[in-house]
């Protein structure tokens, strides 16, 4: 049926040109229009970033910044986030999507497997920057870890070999943050009946504690803190549940929230 419905158009198409020649010129305008339309429908690989990056700030310039123009007027004069968080740099877990913060709610830091080092004023000192520029000078009340499922950084740790043998130059390093994490998972007496998969969900959510516990390293969080002007929370995104959990400091854990 489709091969009729196909050569039908092409006889009806020269069928018009052999009546109609001065439409030749148009109707070769036209194909070639639906030709390029057809390749790039049927090539899932192609991409134009230019256009993709140009549309996309289009849409949000007409959806988002015109019709809300109050709000960035308002953020013209400055930022006062309420939220300081730490979040993958995997692709499928923008914070700001996920949680729906608007523009100036959130002051956002991603990398690897969303982990947090301990203070150090050489190794970490971008890090460092960012926590004391949220906590110090923006006074942010709210500093959220949140760990996902099927995070490949957190495979990657739970990967390492016990000789500590590394395949690239960051990666194995930079998740070794939180090698203590991955530690108490392996020695958890349930460990032995888990699969990979499973273990690694545990330590997504382990791997978030050791986060907490290591910015209260950092001199400025631990005043905060003490002084009650600032709250530490932990946080799971499943994507493929469609849930969150929220837990404080003290590693309690509320009732899943389902999205």
């Amino acid at each position: 049926m489709g091969s009729e419905t196909y050569e039908d158009a092409i006889a009806g198409l020269k069928k018009l040109l052999s009546e109609n020649s001065d439409l030749e010129e148009t109707a070769a305008a036209k194909v070639k229009q639906l030709t390029a339309e057809l390749t790039v429908a049927t090539d899932k690989t192609s991409l134009d970033p230019i256009e993709r990056i140009r549309t996309g700030f289009v849409h949000f310039r007409t959806e988002k910044y015109e019709k809300n123009p109050a709000l960035y007027e308002e953020l013209a004069q400055g930022q006062s986030p309420k939220f300081l968080v730490f979040a993958c740099s995997d692709s499928r877990v923008c914070p700001s999507h996920v949680l729906n913060f608007q523009p100036g709610e959130a002051f956002v830091v991603r990398n690897i497997a969303n982990m947090v080092p301990p203070y150090d004023l050489k190794k970490y000192s971008g890090m460092g920057a960012a926590i004391e520029y949220a906590v110090v000078h923006l006074k942010v009340e709210n500093i959220l870890v949140i760990g996902h499922s099927c995070c490949g950084g957190i495979k990657g740790l739970l990967s390492i070999p016990d000789d500590g043998t590394t395949q690239s130059d960051f990666i194995e390093e930079w998740v070794n943050i939180c090698k203590v994490a991955k530690a108490k998972v392996q020695a958890a007496p349930e460990c032995s009946s888990l699969d990979f998969t499973e273990q690694c969900s545990l330590l997504e959510k382990e791997a978030v504690n050791v986060s907490l516990g290591n910015l209260l390293t950092y001199p400025f969080v631990r005043e905060a803190v003490v002084k009650n002007t600032l709250a530490l929370k932990g946080g799971h995104y499943d994507f493929v549940k469609g849930s969150f959990e929220l837990w404080n400091l003290d590693f309690n854990l509320s009732p899943s929230l389902s999205m």
